[in-house]
């Protein structure tokens, strides 16, 4: 890859990962207030609590594994320009 190459995909990862942390704290508004509403507990707790933790992990863990498996591209960070003039 060039240098060019290089530095638009890592530009274009961090704005996808910019939009993961969007989408992760949207997704933890919506289950910690909009659970809230809701008359439902899991182990003895409110949802809410249960949403917007352990919810939220796991919204984490799919978001990186959709940015490392779609997104992200394994890279060398030497100037391979300079190793080929010498």
């Amino acid at each position: 890859m060039t240098r060019k190459e290089k530095y638009l995909q890592m530009r274009k990862e961090a704005g996808y990962t910019g939009l993961a942390l969007l989408l992760l704290i949207l997704f933890w508004l919506l289950a910690g207030f909009g659970a809230a509403q809701l008359d439902v507990t899991v182990f003895h707790l409110p949802l809410w609590t249960v949403t917007s933790s352990i919810g939220v992990w796991f919204m984490a863990i799919l978001l990186v594994n959709i940015l490392t498996k779609y997104i992200f591209q394994d890279m060398s960070l030497q100037d391979e320009e300079v190793e080929k003039h010498g």
